[in-house]
C-alpha cells in the first residue's frame, strides 16, 4: 500500500502550494469489504460508492483524508482514509471508494 497526504510544499520560487506527498511505500496491510457497492446510473455517469475496511500495523501513521493506493491480487484501487481506530496490535480504518465509470 502507498500512502499520500496533502501537505504544503515550497516551490523553487519560494511560494508554497498544496500537493500530494508520498508518506509511506509498500506498507503491509489487509483489506475487507464492509458493504456492497451501490451503483447510481445517470444519463452521463455510473456512480459507484464502495466502502471497505483496512487493517494494518499501529506503527504506520494514517490520517483522515489520506489517499491510499492498495494493491490486491494485482489490482490497484485508490481509497480515501477515514479516521483510524488504533488497537495495541493493529489499527482499523474505514475507507471510501468513490468511482465514476
Amino acid at each position: 500500500m502507498t500512502v499520500q497526504r496533502s501537505e504544503r510544499v515550497k516551490k523553487p520560487n519560494g511560494a508554497t502550494e498544496l500537493a500530494w506527498v508520498t508518506k509511506h511505500l509498500n506498507v503491509a496491510c489487509r483489506i475487507s469489504q464492509t458493504g456492497l457497492a451501490a451503483n447510481t446510473q445517470t444519463d452521463t455517469t455510473n456512480d459507484i460508492d464502495y466502502s471497505s475496511k483496512l487493517f494494518l500495523s499501529p506503527l504506520v501513521e494514517i490520517k483522515h483524508g489520506d489517499k491510499l493506493a492498495v494493491t490486491r491480487e494485482g489490482l490497484t484501487r485508490e481509497y480515501t482514509a477515514g479516521e483510524p481506530f488504533i488497537y495495541p496490535t493493529h489499527q482499523e480504518i474505514n475507507l471510501e471508494r468513490d468511482v465514476k465509470s
